[in-house]
């Protein structure tokens, strides 16, 4: 009873439950608190270390478990940033990125070398150590990108791979000072740092992926997939500093090798970000915090001289990186100041640059006093920097962030996108999860959508059809859960499968229904089954018709079969939109077959950069068959397909069904069907017009319908 007596309440706090329950309070609350007054959590976090660590209230002590937590917290950042970078992109911007590299390296290490030498009248190695801490910056403001869901936008992607240009080179700098400090500095010191470098690289982007496939494959465990991935991103940080450079680099280098072998819609994807953002990452952030002394600002001038020119230099170097680069690239204000908030930040790579200076004695003073390459002013006006950097790049980048959501939102010639109800009727325990699955990968990132799935029971089903109607929806909704979505479970009691369905499509305003393939009882019975074709009849909304042969995970690329003058159809934007959001979330190459009227509109809104796309123009008929023989197990293949009173309707669809009945190659398909009933006239108009006219003024006319249907 009196057990409480005993502990330990002397500070710094010993007892690690209740520094552990400290930490995790703090993680709770000052987000929570900080988002009704509208100041970054991540500035909450660093100024909370600093109340709690030894500097402030001494509630903990900034020991070696603050010090492994933050230092994974860090890795963490860089893995996630190299993890959800687009590839594509990367490729398509690795030109930029290497630009803006060097302008965010060597403006501060000029601005950094002048300052050092002049300003603060040092020696030309430690002003070339400082300028080299200028020019490296942290991702500390990352994690507010991806929460406002603008990871993949063109700023962001060169901000990233910049990220690892200037650390690198300013890492770099900071090894040849070490080793120019210790007289290290020779041939063989230049060949060993290029040989180690190399070597690593080729580890990690090669060896890396082949041993993480082979991983996958054996052991699909989600717990020890992830230890897995946890494993190789410190393996590669270990890796890079047997190199000769920081860890940082290796966990970025990780990310990427990776990068195709999580998808971003996938449990262990959830997973890394789900224990990235709630220990690891704030761990990193209350450790940064816990540097800060407070009393130094006010009883050494001498420290906040220092650190107000540091503040100076780094902060006007890299606005003016950031303007070049916008200026350069003809990127909009607000990806300029996106690149700003991003690479203001000095934290990993400056601390580590200050550390390890700090710790070289040139030698003694008379009174035996060590004589330090960075002076504690240097290390004080660090910890200040770091502060006003870390505080303004918050700022920067949620200003930033949500001015490049409202650019977006008012964007004109995108794919409309708008609210989506997804319904997916569950009576096949086999293929839940695959419907799921891929109704999950329909859903935009900025767009409201809603998973729905039913259960229809008939009387004819015995005494315990209720039970398993709820067991097959709770199976359904543990399968949503897998996705990073919630499931909306209906049980409707109806002899007709297919006017339940219809009803439930009204009654809660359904824009797309996802269902399983038919298999054909016997002769008598239809290619899609008699329900599904009183469904293609009288429902207004997207059909998606799906036999999944493989996982959807599984699937490498999406064939994809467009028949002539399909871009006439209303609902085929709609189609498109569906389509744009399945490559983005899937991250697989679409290749698309169709004809020179839908190649011109593909070309006018699938500009998204996020996209992989090969288009395949047909100029007489699309060879149905010829595509199915060519596709590899791996492949799925996505038939847009009509009605029978529709313009675009061509005669294999009639077969095609039947055909996928039968098919023994092991590949998933699709049969697409649009909502084009839903919009009566405006769908007449287009199809009464000439098949003649310019396909640019089609063009034109559906933009216009397209508006007046969203307004």
């Amino acid at each position: 009873m009196l057990e409480f007596l005993y502990l330990d309440f002397n500070l710094p706090l010993t007892n690690p439950v209740l520094k552990f329950l400290i930490i995790l309070l703090i993680i709770l609350i000052i987000p929570i608190l900080l988002n009704k007054v509208k100041v970054p959590a991540i500035l909450g976090l660093i100024i909370a270390g600093a109340f709690i660590g030894p500097h402030g209230l001494n509630l903990l002590e900034r020991d070696s478990g603050i010090i492994l937590s933050g230092t994974a917290g860090l890795l963490y950042i860089m893995f996630l940033a190299g993890l959800e970078i687009d590839l594509g992109d990367f490729k398509k911007n690795r030109s930029k990125s290497l630009l803006f590299g060097l302008y965010t390296f060597s403006i501060p290490m000029v601005l950094g070398i002048l300052g050092g030498l002049y300003l603060l009248e040092y020696n030309l190695i430690t002003s070339v150590l400082l300028a080299s801490m200028f020019a490296s910056h942290t991702l500390i403001a990352y994690p507010l990108v991806r929460r406002i869901g603008i990871s993949r936008n063109i700023a962001v992607n060169i901000s990233v791979g910049g990220t690892i240009i200037t650390d690198t080179l300013a890492l770099l700098v900071l090894a040849v000072i070490v080793g120019m400090s210790r007289g290290e500095v020779d041939l063989f010191f230049w060949v060993r740092l290029i040989v180690s470098v190399l070597i690593f690289s080729i580890i990690v982007l090669y060896l890396f992926p082949i041993i993480a496939k082979w991983f996958f494959n054996k052991i699909s465990d989600a717990v020890s997939q992830y230890i897995f991935v946890l494993s190789m991103v410190f393996l590669a940080a270990f890796l890079s500093e047997l190199a000769g450079i920081e860890g940082i680099i290796g966990a970025f280098l990780c990310g990427l090798s990776l990068n195709s072998l999580i998808p971003r819609q996938s449990p262990l994807m959830d997973k890394v970000e789900f224990v990235g953002n709630a220990i690891f990452i704030p761990f990193f952030l209350i450790g940064i915090g816990m540097l800060i002394d407070y009393e130094l600002f006010f009883s050494d001038l001498g420290s906040l001289k220092v650190g107000g020119v540091m503040i100076l230099i780094a902060t006007t170097g890299k606005y003016i990186a950031a303007k070049l680069a916008q200026y350069s690239m003809k990127l909009s204000s607000n990806e300029g100041l996106m690149i700003f908030g991003l690479s203001n930040a000095q934290a990993a790579a400056t601390l580590a640059a200050v550390l390890i200076g700090h710790n070289i004695i040139l030698g003694y003073t008379a009174a035996g006093l060590p004589i330090r390459l960075l002076n504690e002013e240097v290390l004080n006006g660090t910890i200040l920097m770091i502060l006003f950097t870390c505080t303004v790049a918050s700022f920067a980048t949620e200003r930033a962030g949500r001015g490049i959501l409202a650019e977006k939102a008012k964007e004109t010639g995108n794919i409309p996108d708008e609210k989506s109800r997804i319904l997916i009727p569950i009576k096949n325990e086999n293929n839940v999860e695959d419907l799921i699955n891929f109704a999950s990968r329909l859903q935009s990132e900025n767009s409201e959508t809603s998973l729905m799935g039913l259960n229809i029971v008939s009387s004819s089903e015995g005494s315990d059809s209720r039970l398993k109607a709820v067991k097959m929806l709770e199976h359904a909704k543990t399968a949503a859960g897998k996705t990073n979505n919630k499931l909306e479970g209906i049980i409707r009691y109806d002899d007709n499968v297919s006017k339940a369905i219809s009803a439930v499509i009204k009654e809660n305003e359904i824009t797309d229904l996802v269902l399983g393939l038919h298999t054909r009882a016997g002769e008598g019975d239809t290619n899609l089954g008699m329900f599904t074709e009183a469904l293609l009849n009288s429902s207004e909304v997207n059909i998606y018709i799906y036999k999944p042969h493989i996982s959807a995970r599984d699937i490498t690329k999406y064939l994809v079969v467009i028949p002539e003058h399909a871009e006439l159809e209303m609902g085929f934007y709609s189609l498109l939109t569906k389509l744009h959001n399945l490559a983005v979330n899937s991250q697989v190459t679409l290749k698309i077959y169709c004809f020179t009227g839908v190649k011109h509109i593909l070309e006018t809104f699938m500009t998204d950069g996020r996209l992989k796309v090969e288009i395949d123009p047909v100029f007489e008929n699309i060879d149905i068959s010829k595509v199915m023989a060519s596709a590899v197990s791996t492949e799925a293949i996505i038939f847009f397909m009509n009605r029978r009173d529709e313009k675009p309707y061509a005669s294999y669809m009639d077969s095609l069904p039947g055909l996928l009945q039968d098919n023994n190659t092991g590949n998933a398909f699709f049969l697409w069907y649009s909502n084009s009933t839903k919009y009566g006239n405006l769908r007449k108009n287009l199809i009464n017009a000439s098949l003649d006219e310019p396909v640019e003024k089609l063009e034109g006319a559906i933009r216009k319908l397209i508006k007046g249907r969203k307004a």
